[in-house]
């Protein structure tokens, strides 16, 4: 099994994790104000991986290409409003209406890596994007 399958994979079951232990959070909170204490212990947690890894050089390297921290920077502001939206939604809405719809990024960011980065979509990738479209859509439905 690929690497990058697994990460992935990982990476969904955590954010499944996200929205349940979000919204059990939220229930009497700000939704802005919890996000704000949800960033600052990400930002704890990553910076005590870094120091694990002894990687502070590679902060450092980051922090010298101007081109690379703007696009970061530029992916954390995105970063941090869609967990202002997705929390927000959560206050409201239902964890079963609210996490197959925050899943439609997957078809934006695949139709944005296709306009803006030149990647190649085939007709089968098409079809899977449409249906994870449909079936978010379909998902979310009550």
């Amino acid at each position: 099994m690929a690497l990058w399958f697994i990460y992935a994979l990982l990476s969904a079951v955590t954010a499944a994790f996200v929205a349940i232990l979000g919204k059990i959070g939220l229930e009497e909170l700000d939704a802005n104000a919890a996000t704000a204490i949800r960033a600052a212990i990400m930002a704890a947690f990553l910076v005590g991986v870094v120091a694990v890894q002894s990687k502070w050089s590679a902060v450092f390297d980051i922090l010298h290409q101007r081109r690379a921290l703007t696009f970061i920077a530029l992916s954390g502001a995105a970063g941090a409003a869609s967990w202002l939206f997705y929390f927000l939604a959560l206050k409201v809405g239902t964890v079963s209406q609210v996490a197959p719809i925050d899943k439609l990024s997957v078809v934006f960011a695949v139709v944005l890596a296709f306009f803006l980065l030149g990647e190649r979509v085939t007709w089968l990738n098409g079809a899977g994007v449409g249906l994870i479209a449909i079936g978010a859509i379909l998902v979310a439905l009550k």
